[in-house]
């Protein structure tokens, strides 16, 4: 039996009493392993479930007997306790700032190693001297002190002096370990950075906006609100990461000699550090090192700001001492800014491949993140608002990696003259069609989606996926290539396309394009919720389609019901039901719908059971299992059909199965179907059972 197996046991399988301290001290250990796995390493080894009951094992010692509650144990990340304010730390070794080169061309790295070597006494006979570089990341600084192995305090930088406690807020980030692995010096002190990647930023800021909070301005400030924040339970919402890159005080432990020997030791003992690093012999390698870290910097996944170098040998750092509380033996060099100021000359309004109105700033251009940039996004009307931006505004443009330029903010300052608040069009500037914006979103959309140009892919490859049309062969990069060439303007059109015109296309040999063809032709045989789905209406999945397909029977009557009408189906609310009359109310959507009609797209329509008696449905109350392949019908066209005739589909085969349905290749479902005596249907019998009326 594996030692996970008898946490929380009284005794083991033989019989023989578990000691609880025992328990608990190994149960610790194993749940900070998988954490170390997971949050450093990223490559865990056990589900999310498992570590989950693990923690819960251990959750239920603790509470038995709560004298086995240790500060290292992962019960304590998240205390829970909300401060009235934050307690002064006087750092044991101040936290000092480094030089910064802010000439950001190979000769800022020239300048320094000329320094350093001057001021080691050396000549151009001597051997270069060895850098540790590593990168500058854009978070906030943090001294962690351990004692006996176990963290017992985190601070802010502060002024260097005095910083302030925060450890209840860094003990919910799970990179940094509650015990240092094979350490236990009386005092060890790591200091790091914590920092957010650029992904959980845009994520948590795209919350913020659906929520109508308050967006954060940079990585960096989301980084340092967190750490900051009273409650630590907001702190651990908040996706925080760090990374460890030097030492403050240490009593009792063997400092390796170089600063790349510290970073090793330190990843060791359990903590993040940043793969980008090396040891640098002399000042080519360090213009190498920035310049290949340079090329690399809008891909990595977190902001830095330039590149650190660092005199390797700590007794030539000892050696060189400071200057104005600056180390002669470090320098950051640093990159061109990813904020700048320029000025808004207009405001216009993009829309999406979703149908999304998003308005977008014009710029004066500016230089920024590397490129130059003439527009950035607001992101939404009331995100605009609240930053109160206007034409011809003095605004901070920031452009960091992959990510799409932003205005963060205004610069404050009296305005010339009067400019009118910017107001959202009702009408889309591609198509002309509605804009909406639902009752709690903060999010003004086209309601134009089959005939706006901007969401024309969109719906292609919607109307054309296996749960809606089920075109075969019609993805990604041939709706590209047809969009961009013209071939396909709307969902009709589709069904023009023949060999001669797919042939010329790109990776289209006259097999490919006969396939196709023969794809679209086949789906022109379909039913009436995957029809309705395909539309790609707002909020009309294809449980709702189904709901919409049989409450209504035909598409004129969903096309034609009012808002009324449509909140009697299941499961449809006001929101649902005013997408769906949004939508039909434009009139070129019902005009593909016509055009798709008249290009041969068919489904059978029954009479609706909102009109008739549910009873009268064919397979109304029954339930059917599907095994085995049809030969015409796929699973889900036999569903559909099943579930429009008042039927339920099964996943398995039990005494409540009134009806089995077989094809080829049936398995074990034929077999329980036949011991329980249940009837079995082949596709002819199933067609048959739909199309006679229940009595």
């Amino acid at each position: 039996m594996a030692q996970s197996d008898l946490f929380g046991a009284e005794a083991d399988s033989a019989g023989q009493p578990v000691d609880p301290a025992q328990a608990a001290a190994a149960l610790r250990a194993e749940l900070n392993e998988h954490a170390h796995r997971y949050y450093v390493l990223d490559a865990p080894i056990i589900p999310d479930a498992e570590y989950d009951r693990l923690f819960q094992a251990l959750q239920a010692l603790e509470h038995s007997h709560p004298e086995l509650i240790t500060p290292d144990s992962p019960t304590q990340r998240v205390l829970g306790k909300v401060l009235p304010g934050f307690e002064p730390v006087r750092h044991a070794a101040p936290m000092l700032s480094i030089r910064t080169e802010t000439d950001t061309e190979a000769s800022g790295a020239l300048a320094f190693d000329g320094r350093v070597r001057r001021e080691l006494g050396l000549t151009e006979a001597d051997p270069p001297v060895d850098y540790a570089a590593e990168l500058k990341f854009d978070g906030l600084a943090i001294n962690l002190r351990y004692e006996a192995g176990v963290l017992v305090r985190a601070a802010t930088r502060g002024d260097g002096e005095v910083g302030e406690d925060v450890t209840q807020n860094i003990r919910t980030i799970g990179q940094i370990p509650l015990r240092l692995k094979g350490c236990d010096a009386p005092v060890l002190e790591v200091r790091g950075e914590v920092y957010m990647r650029r992904d959980d930023f845009e994520s948590l800021n795209e919350r913020q906006r659906q929520r109508g909070d308050k967006t954060f301005v940079n990585p960096r400030n989301a980084a340092a609100g967190a750490v900051r924040q009273l409650d630590p339970a907001i702190a651990a919402q908040r996706p925080l990461r760090f990374f460890a890159y030097g030492l403050g005080e240490t009593q009792g432990w063997d400092v390796p000699p170089t600063h790349a020997g510290v970073l090793d030791a330190l990843s060791a003992m359990g903590f993040p550090v940043c793969q980008h690093r090396t040891v640098a012999h002399g000042a080519t390698e360090l213009v190498a090192f920035h310049e290949r870290i340079g090329a690399q910097r809008d891909g990595l996944p977190y902001d830095i700001d330039g590149v650190v170098y660092k005199v390797n040998r700590r007794d030539l750092q000892a050696q060189l001492g400071f200057v104005t509380r600056e180390p002669r033996w470090a320098v950051a060099h640093k990159y061109p800014a990813q904020e700048q100021v320029t000025q808004v000359e207009g405001i216009d309004v993009q829309v999406g491949r979703t149908g999304k109105l998003t308005p977008v700033a014009r710029l004066k251009p500016v230089f920024v993140g590397g490129v130059t940039v003439t527009n950035a996004t607001l992101h939404n009307l009331f995100e605009l608002r609240r930053k109160q931006v206007r034409v011809g505004d003095t605004v901070i443009v920031r452009r960091a990696g992959d990510v799409i330029p932003e205005v963060v903010g205004r610069v404050p300052g009296p305005r010339p003259a009067y400019v009118p608040n910017f107001h959202m069009p009702s009408g889309c500037p591609v198509c002309g069609s509605t804009v909406v914006r639902e009752r709690g979103e903060v999010d003004h959309r086209c309601s134009g989606g089959l005939f706006c140009a901007a969401q024309r892919k969109q719906a292609l490859l919607h109307f054309a996926q296996r749960r809606a049309m089920d075109i075969e062969g019609l993805g990604d990069k041939l709706v590209d290539q047809l969009v961009q060439g013209g071939l396909v303007r709307t969902l009709p059109e589709l069904y023009k396309l023949g060999v001669a015109r797919l042939a010329v296309l790109d990776r289209m040999a006259d097999k490919s394009a006969a396939n196709v063809v023969a794809a679209l032709e086949k789906s022109k045989t379909t039913t009436l919720p995957r029809f309705l789905f395909g539309l790609g209406i707002r909020h009309v999945g294809e449980t709702t389609a189904k709901d919409l397909a049989r409450h209504f029977g035909s598409m004129d009557r969903i096309m034609d019901a009012t808002e009324a009408q449509l909140l009697e189906v299941k499961d449809v609310g006001p929101v649902v039901a005013q997408s769906i009359r949004t939508f039909f109310d434009q009139p070129h959507n019902r005009e593909v719908v016509e055009q798709l009609r008249a290009a041969g797209v068919t489904w059978p329509e029954h009479e609706p059971a909102a009109l008739a008696d549910a009873a009268s449905l064919p397979l109304s109350g029954k339930t059917l299992v599907l095994t085995g392949t049809l030969p015409t019908l796929s699973r889900e066209d036999a569903k559909a059909l099943i579930e429009a005739a008042g039927g339920k589909v099964a996943g398995s085969v039990s005494r409540k199965t009134h009806y089995v349905v077989a094809g080829s290749e049936a398995g074990s479902k034929l077999d329980k179907a036949q011991e329980l005596g249940i009837p079995v249907l082949d596709e002819a019998g199933l067609q048959a059972l739909l199309s006679h009326t229940a009595g």
